[in-house]
């Protein structure tokens, strides 16, 4: 992937970046407003539990051209079943299409009465009815088997990451498994549906999904974070933001992959075919693979950074690098300051320092330095001009007895020689 040309190369070599991490705030206020909407409904609307976990009755029927929901509610509640939930279930291929009702606890002799009704309402015989009881001591320790086994997943979980990993490791993906569970029991409470085994086995399933996630996230974090603190090259922010770029088109991809067949079953087979119990099941997978997807990159690594960045050590890290890139940005602006005594400024090399610069009568030159006074036109002692040309020719001669050639000062190269001819002072003077 690292040498790869598209997205995800750019991404993975840092040519291109998403600030996930800076940007925490705003993913914090997000989860906040969802996570406050499913709240209103838990405490509103509440969760439709299923027959297996408050107990109580069930009569499923075959559906006929004269049955309604309406009808069915009214006899079964004339017959002595109380506030039923009526529930239609469209055919399937190995299924004929059919109703369900759901009533409260019953005693032996409502059930026969509500079966009756129904026979004699709705022409049915009573080998086509199915009755199912289930007392509220039993739905009452389904429901306890259920917290205990969610309780018991979550503390696994954060002794092996905290094992593997390390505690703010821990707790950050123990932050998110909270944001999954509480996003998914809102869309419940929001949709009405109803809350069943299954919900449960599918809840525990998305869990370990959104898990899986959030740890390859966080071995990509581990990897960038080694030795951070001895070279000093970036923040833990930034390598955690970049190993978040890193793994952000796996993540992706790896969730639309889970996504579409999950959807399949959810739209298609619940939603067209009325299979009830699919319903169940797609619902929850759906919403929280979409939730731990989320969770895993707005939420787990941003909380690991925030943790991590309290350690006097990473916050010592942080303020080191913030102080050098704040250097390197004063250094590269238009008049920043000399750059020392002796030279001219910061980028400018030494040969180059006297252009522009004033000579010895403060007088400033306008012409390059290897090129300098004996550029222009002079005078000799007699007053006669002599071209630039020939006093270069002229002082390109060798002496006699000149010997080894010696490096050239400024003062001779102004006046050809060691000695200032006269008139030199007078010729800059005029200029």
């Amino acid at each position: 992937m690292a040498g790869g040309g598209g997205i995800a190369g750019r991404l993975y070599r840092g040519d291109v970046s998403i600030n996930f991490v800076g940007r925490r705030r705003l993913w914090y206020a997000i989860s906040g407003l969802f996570l406050l909407i499913c709240l209103v409904a838990l405490l509103v609307r509440g969760l439709n539990y299923s027959i297996e976990f408050k107990g109580g009755a069930s009569f499923t029927f075959p559906a006929t051209s004269s049955t309604s929901q309406n009808a069915i509610s009214r006899v079964v509640t004339a017959a002595g079943g109380g506030d039923a939930s009526v529930q239609y279930s469209a055919q399937l291929s190995s299924q004929a299409s059919h109703w369900t009702v759901q009533t409260g606890t019953l005693p032996t002799s409502a059930t026969e009465a509500v079966t009756g009704a129904l026979e004699k309402n709705f022409g049915l015989q009573a080998p086509q009815i199915s009755v199912q009881s289930v007392g509220p001591t039993w739905g009452s320790q389904i429901t306890s088997k259920a917290i205990e086994a969610l309780i018991i997943f979550l503390i696994v979980i954060v002794i092996y990451l905290t094992i593997a990993f390390e505690w703010r490791m821990a707790a950050a993906a123990f932050v998110a498994l909270i944001h999954d569970i509480l996003i998914t029991i809102g869309v419940y409470a929001l949709t009405g549906f109803t809350v069943s085994p299954t919900s449960v086995i599918g809840l525990l399933t998305i869990l370990g999904y959104s898990l899986y996630d959030t740890v390859v996230v966080f071995d990509k974090v581990r990897e960038n974070t080694a030795g951070l603190l001895t070279s000093q090259r970036s923040t833990y922010s930034d390598a955690a933001n970049l190993a978040l770029n890193q793994t952000l088109v796996r993540s992706i991809n790896t969730s639309l992959t889970a996504l579409l067949p999950v959807a399949s079953i959810l739209f298609i087979g619940a939603g067209l075919l009325g299979a009830g119990t699919l319903k169940d099941l797609a619902l929850v997978l759906f919403v929280g693979m979409l939730s731990g997807t989320y969770s895993s990159i707005f939420i787990a690594t941003p909380v690991l950074a925030d943790l991590k960045e309290r350690d006097p050590k990473y916050k010592e890290l942080a303020t080191r690098v913030n102080r050098r890139l704040a250097g390197g940005r004063a250094a590269q602006r238009p008049g920043a300051g000399p750059a020392g005594p002796g030279s001219a400024t910061a980028a400018q090399p030494a040969d180059l320092a006297d252009k522009g610069q004033p000579g010895d009568d403060g007088v400033a030159d306008t012409v390059p330095a290897d090129q300098d006074v004996d550029e222009a036109d002079e005078q000799d002692d007699d007053g006669i001009t002599v071209p630039a040309a020939a006093s270069r020719a002229a002082s390109a001669e060798p002496r006699p007895g000149a010997g080894a050639s010696r490096p050239v000062t400024r003062q001779q190269r102004v006046t050809g020689s060691g000695q200032r001819r006269p008139g030199a002072n007078a010729k800059k003077k005029r200029r």
